[in-house]
């Protein structure tokens, strides 16, 4: 509806005799004759398979649910998004974001799970917190303390302070749910306690709707806003089928696309945060990428299968198991690996200490390799030893004399000192440092620029030019993208760049 509709219905409302005046230079409605037959529809038939009312369903879980309230540390930093999310979707949890004062505060909301005052809600609605108290359907306020919480998958356990007796729902696993499901969503948006909305699930399995990678989400259409975070979504037995954490919103309210934690998963985070306050993953210590079509080319695969490992940590489990960066990972444990999102998730569902089997492809040739996993680190120690993802690498002054690659459409010159402390580059790794990229050209496309480090080429180390020559031109001769590993300020990766053209 829009802002002048709005205005015209509440004038409406408050003053109806006013509003009639609006129609006074109309012809007068025709009316009735004393003979006509009143028209009465009746009731309206729901979808089939639909209640005629969700107010049973509403009555019996809402009991169930909370809003939460938390004091943040003065320290804490207020986000105005999920870390990592695409343009658009949004962390809507905050009752008012930019609050000033030093001691900020957020909204969000929870669900019992044990009549001892067992609550699930989001990791980051109680990220930093002092204190919490969490509002019952009943009004009244209760301390709660934190029992742990998984930044990776956004869940936190929290328990009232004192125990009690309180109303729950259950976790369902989800294995029967369907896209076009009825479902409910019952939370806190904008401190209004107690809301309810309705809709269907509209996809399952959305890998792209977060930063997580051990989340597969649920989508769904039913109304959720800022303080819904936390909050449960229902099937109509009354079930928890997900716990809502994010919202697509390029204007930062409601547009019908809302995503939910899977029950499945996050009941297996809040077991483990019962059992010893934090979780655990398997970790092998590599930072892996997708493969798209022309990466796979240049390795000479069929399909783009498997996860290529874009670096290893120094005496991590991977490099004593003898993987290196270039490797492409493509089983484990006898499994085929689809993606490196199937690869992080296998191996987080690994026990620390095992002992696991990969498959690897390095230069053309498959072998097997043994390693023992180790423990994941938490988010915050990757992120600290890790470069920022987003980061902007920093520009390259063209410079004069740099040597031409004319079929990459690229100009490089050789590794400065300086080169070395701004890309953080130990002493003996070599490279080529990009100085200018031709606008038209495939490394253009696909993301290199000046400033660049060229450390690789066809899964060789490159000092000079003319190994990079060679390189293209080996690439040529295979009829195949020569594949680049590329170095600067926001870390390293790999692309594959077409070499088809040019002498």
């Amino acid at each position: 509806m829009t802002e002048v509709s709005m205005k015209f219905l509440r004038r409406t409302l408050i003053a109806g005799g006013a509003a009639m005046a609006l129609f006074a230079g109309f012809a007068a409605p025709t009316l009735l004759s004393a003979t006509a037959q009143e028209i009465n529809p009746g009731a309206v038939s729901p979808p089939s398979g639909a209640p005629m009312s969700f107010a049973n369903l509403i009555e019996r879980v809402r009991p169930a649910v909370v809003s939460i309230s938390v004091r943040q540390r003065p320290d804490a930093v207020q986000q105005p998004n999920i870390e990592g999310l695409p343009p658009g979707f949004e962390e809507f949890f905050r009752g008012r974001p930019g609050r000033p004062g030093p001691a900020p505060t957020s909204l969000g909301s929870g669900f019992f799970i044990a009549q001892d005052g067992t609550i699930v809600t989001n990791h980051h609605v109680v990220e930093g917190a002092e204190e919490i108290t969490i509002r019952t359907s009943d009004g009244r306020d209760h301390p709660a303390d934190l029992v742990g919480s998984d930044e990776a998958t956004d869940i936190a356990v929290l328990r009232v302070r004192g125990g009690g007796r309180f109303p729950f729902v259950t976790f369902d696993d989800a294995s029967h749910v369907r896209v076009g499901d009825w479902v409910v969503a019952v939370g806190n948006p904008f401190g209004l306690d107690g809301t309810a909305t309705a809709g269907i699930v509209s996809a399952m399995g959305r890998t792209d709707a977060g930063s997580s990678a051990y989340v597969d989400y649920l989508q769904i259409d039913a109304p959720i806003n800022r303080g819904n975070s936390g909050g449960p979504t229902f099937d109509l037995a009354g079930n928890v089928i997900g716990v809502n954490s994010a919202i697509f919103s390029p204007t930062g309210g409601n547009v019908g696309i809302g995503f939910a934690i899977p029950a499945n998963t996050a009941n297996g985070i809040v077991q483990q945060l019962l059992r010893g306050g934090r979780v655990t993953r398997g970790w092998i210590g590599v930072s892996i990428q997708p493969l798209d079509e022309d990466i796979a080319r240049s390795l000479g695969l069929e399909e783009p299968r498997g996860a290529l490992v874009a670096s290893v940590t120094p005496d991590g489990p991977a490099a004593r198991a003898g993987i290196q960066q270039g490797d492409v990972i493509l089983t484990y444990n006898g499994d085929r690996i689809e993606n490196s999102r199937d690869l992080t998730q296998r191996v987080g569902a690994t026990a620390i200490g095992n002992n696991s089997r990969v498959e690897i492809l390095r230069n053309g040739q498959r072998r097997t390799l043994n390693m023992r996993l180790g423990e994941r680190p938490s988010e915050q120690t990757l992120a600290s030893t890790n470069p920022a993802p987003n980061a902007t690498p920093e520009p390259e002054q063209e410079q004069q004399g740099g040597v031409a690659q004319s079929s990459l459409g690229v100009s490089t010159r050789p590794l400065t000192a300086e080169d070395r402390t701004r890309l953080s580059l130990r002493a003996n790794e070599a490279g080529l440092v990009i100085t200018s990229v031709e606008p038209t050209s495939d490394a253009a496309e696909k993301g290199i620029r000046p400033g660049d480090v060229i450390m690789q080429a066809g899964g060789r180390q490159i000092r000079t030019a003319a190994e990079l020559t060679a390189a293209v031109d080996a690439a040529r001769r295979a009829n195949r993208p020569l594949l680049l590993q590329v170095s600067n300020r926001a870390g390293r990766g790999f692309v594959a760049v077409d070499v088809s053209s040019g002498q």
